[in-house]
């Protein structure tokens, strides 16, 4: 597995050559880019993320273990994210996957994404035309186990 954060670009291309394999069909790449407008805020100049850094690491590992549970078949799973500025076009989040098959590619990277959204201490602030937001309004950390499979409801 490969984890991180960085305050460096995401090295995309240098993902997708690590995280496929010979055995692997299926490699899904999501990239998460900064773009110029959130709901209600035209005009986005900017992000920023500042993390719990000491917290991202064994997250992040959890994730991919449940991945792994989930879908035992998947090859290598790459989940990165940026940290502090990050300027519009520019990748903040990385989650790629490989697999033999698409099906499990495909799901197994969307769980990673979802997942690492809502179990990784990971804050963003937008700049926008009209003011800034650390984006503090509440946001419950779950655990991996927790992150419902895509399609599926986690009660």
């Amino acid at each position: 597995m490969w984890i991180g954060l960085s305050e460096a670009p995401l090295p995309l291309d240098r993902v997708l050559d690590w995280v496929g394999r010979p055995d692997c069909g299926g490699t899904v790449l999501f990239s998460g880019t900064a773009r110029d407008h959130s709901e209600g805020r035209p005009g986005v100049s900017v992000l920023e993320y500042e993390a719990y850094e000491e917290q991202v690491a064994p997250r992040l590992e959890a994730l991919v273990e449940e991945a792994r549970l989930r879908w035992p078949d998947i090859g290598r799973v790459a989940l990165l994210h940026r940290l502090g500025k990050v300027e519009i076009g520019e990748s903040a989040v990385v989650a790629a996957v490989s697999a033999p098959h698409r099906e499990e590619a495909f799901a197994a990277a969307r769980f990673c994404i979802d997942g690492l959204k809502a179990t990784v201490p990971i804050w963003k602030r937008e700049t926008w035309e009209d003011g800034e937001s650390w984006g503090l309004e509440a946001q419950h950390i779950s655990e991996a186990v927790a992150v419902a499979r895509p399609g599926e409801s986690v009660g």
